[in-house]
């Protein structure tokens, strides 16, 4: 909005100098003032010229960056779906092994929120369960993972992405 506001700014300059240079040559000004108010006509003119043709520039610069977006929005949207199709495979994957190790439906709960990050106190209170309970499940599920501990937990199912 600036940019516009000074173009026609400069087109009023130029308008109003360049009806000045028509008046004074015919009231006979001297040269000097006559070329000196031509000049400051054509400058003007000239910088409103290379404003416009910036801000059309500008413009169209936007409206690809638009398009670029939507394009990358689309493709977002895509691969959102494609992590969410892969999530959805690789949770069934995580689901048939704890099935393999026997694990009860508390266990495979309490090993998918491990696997998800949460500490025995968090998983205590989303289960509203006492954090030694969970300790105890949770030593129960490593040892049907034949695994050390949490770290090992999760490296067991990380380690095919790791190749």
């Amino acid at each position: 909005m600036k940019d516009k506001v000074i173009v026609l700014i400069l087109v009023i300059i130029m308008l109003l100098n360049f009806f000045d240079v028509i008046t004074d040559i015919s009231l006979g000004v001297p040269m000097w003032h006559v070329f000196s108010e031509s000049l400051i006509v054509i400058v003007s003119g000239f910088g409103a010229l290379l404003l416009v043709k910036d801000i059309r520039s500008r413009t169209l610069n936007t409206v690809r960056l638009k398009q670029e977006l939507v394009v990358s929005d689309d493709k977002l949207r895509n691969i959102s779906q494609e992590m969410k199709n892969a999530r959805h495979a690789y949770s069934h994957v995580i689901h048939g092994q704890f099935e393999q190790w026997h694990l009860t439906l508390s266990e495979q709960e309490i090993a998918m929120l491990l696997l998800k990050g949460l500490s025995f106190k968090e998983i205590s209170g989303v289960r509203n369960t006492k954090d030694k309970t969970v300790r105890q499940q949770a030593s129960v599920i490593y040892s049907k993972a034949n695994v050390e501990g949490r770290h090992e937990f999760a490296a067991w199912f990380l380690e095919d992405f790791m190749a």
